[in-house]
């Protein structure tokens, strides 16, 4: 029986009545924009499930934040990660739709790690349909309600399969933000990317970096730059 819960350093995730588990690309997000100890008051995690993200990123950053989940399993695990972190007096959990929710503040940053597969072979639980599949956010809603709540110096940060990066640099570009950063992620070298990560902002002062991170070498453990990464993170690194 697959273990109800994720135990990283300083906090623990349960996310057994989850749509959406701990995954390492997702955990990768929130190593990867945490790490940047970006300057933000007020942090949005839009689709915020178990809380990881938020957790992540509270972890290293001071500021206050918001998760915002619409699935009534995943909200409640969502409290209960948050009760128990140590940074529980700066998270509020919102149990509502972004699409909808009248948000309290804007944000200096947002995160999200979205329903990302369109025309695709579903499941036939249609929760985990929400969470996996564009159904209920698509990726042209999800930009609009970034724009809508996001500072106008604000940046934002998504994870997506590396097949529909360029579609949502189009849509981002769109409502003119600008990218300001790429991280391409593979399995191992021999494997091809799967996932991207991708940071905007409207105010981009340079041309954006691109980098590559792989996750695991040709025998099987954790390339240093994945160790660097999550060190903070992962028990046993």
């Amino acid at each position: 029986m697959p273990n109800p819960y994720f135990r990283f350093k300083q906090f623990t995730i349960y996310h057994d009545r989850c749509t959406m588990k701990v995954t390492t690309d997702s955990c990768i997000l929130g190593a990867w924009f945490a790490g940047k100890k970006l300057p933000a008051a007020n942090v949005l995690d839009i689709g915020a499930g178990s809380g990881l993200l938020t957790l992540m990123l509270a972890q290293k950053m001071q500021a206050t934040f918001h998760a915002i989940e619409k699935d009534n399993s995943s909200f409640g695990q969502l409290e209960q990660n948050i009760r128990n972190s140590p940074w529980n007096n700066r998270i509020s959990a919102f149990h509502a739709d972004a699409v909808t929710f009248g948000f309290p503040v804007k944000y200096d940053f947002i995160i999200s790690n979205p329903p990302f597969y369109e025309n695709e072979l579903k499941s036939p639980d249609n929760r985990k349909n929400m969470a996996m599949h564009d159904t209920s956010l698509t990726l042209d809603v999800l930009i609009c309600v970034i724009n809508n709540h996001l500072t106008p110096d604000g940046s934002f940060g998504i994870l997506l399969p590396y097949y529909r990066k360029d579609y949502f640099i189009q849509l981002a570009a769109e409502k003119d933000f600008r990218l300001l950063e790429e991280l391409h992620i593979r399995q191992t070298p021999e494997h091809p990317c799967f996932r991207s990560i991708l940071h905007f902002s409207k105010t981009r002062q340079s041309e954006n970096s691109i980098a590559m991170l792989t996750i695991r070498n040709s025998s099987n453990t954790y390339t240093p730059e994945f160790v660097s990464l999550l060190k903070d993170y992962y028990l046993g690194l």
